[in-house]
């Protein structure tokens, strides 16, 4: 099945009034407990590909599109990253939320969202890179007033992940579970949030972004999914994480 770029309106490089995305969340805190046979000893963001950490890949994408500050939600072993961003970021740049227990995705993100400066954020997974273009993602976000977008990724033969149905406004449909599809469009893991609408949220301090934000409430929230069919490595298993190594020379 074949995915065109779904967004047929002008726009000019800072979106809609000139809207732009400048600041992104990066989640860092996760274990990485699948990946532990591969990587044992140092969190699943930091896992070395070809010589730096995943996360740089990361870093330099957003930057290249855009993002001049950063907030990174870290909490497994959060000391590694702190001499590594030292030596990539300036010091004005970044920030760190550091959990003082696992508080899920959406705990991270409400947590790194006190250190937020901008109306719009965007939030990403620090182990899954996906070259989205955000100049893109931004101004469509804007148009529809939306309180989150979705980045998805189209996808064929597959069973690792969930599928993001859309309406013919691109709206959220629904959210269908784990199993083999031979085509859909996944979630990418990287969201534009609306800081405000998300922090009126009553939201617990420990949750699930995915479960119970996303899955949650799509039906009354305005939230919309952004078709990119871009570059998508997620190196949360072995396999994946191997691939990476051969394809982000």
């Amino acid at each position: 099945m074949k995915y065109n770029f779904i967004i047929n309106f002008k726009y000019s490089p800072l979106g809609v009034g000139g809207m732009m995305i400048s600041e992104a969340i990066i989640l860092a805190g996760g274990l990485g407990t699948r990946l532990k046979t591969a990587v044992p000893d140092v969190p699943k963001c930091m896992a070395p590909i070809n010589g730096k950490p995943f996360i740089a890949f990361v870093i330099e994408h957003l930057q290249k599109q855009g993002i001049e500050r950063f907030i990174f939600a870290l909490g497994y072993k959060h000391e590694m990253f702190e001499s590594f961003l030292a030596s990539k970021l300036t010091s004005n740049s970044y920030q760190l939320s550091v959990e003082p227990e696992s508080l899920g995705t959406g705990g991270a993100i409400k947590l790194a969202y006190t250190k937020a400066t901008e109306k719009n954020v965007l939030v990403v997974n620090g182990d899954t890179l996906f070259k989205a273009d955000i100049t893109k993602l931004a101004p469509f976000h804007a148009m529809c007033g939306a309180d989150c977008t979705l980045s998805l990724k189209p996808m064929q033969n597959f069973s690792r992940y969930g599928v993001v149905e859309l309406n013919k406004d691109y709206s959220i449909n629904s959210f269908k579970e784990k199993q083999f599809y031979e085509h859909g469009l996944i979630n990418a893991g990287l969201y534009v949030l609306n800081t405000g609408k998300f922090l009126k949220e009553d939201l617990p301090d420990k949750f699930s972004f995915e479960k119970d934000y996303l899955e949650k409430y799509y039906q009354e929230r305005r939230m919309y999914g952004v078709i990119q069919d871009e570059y998508f490595i997620d190196i949360g298993v072995p396999e994946d994480y191997e691939k990476a190594k051969l394809e982000l020379k």
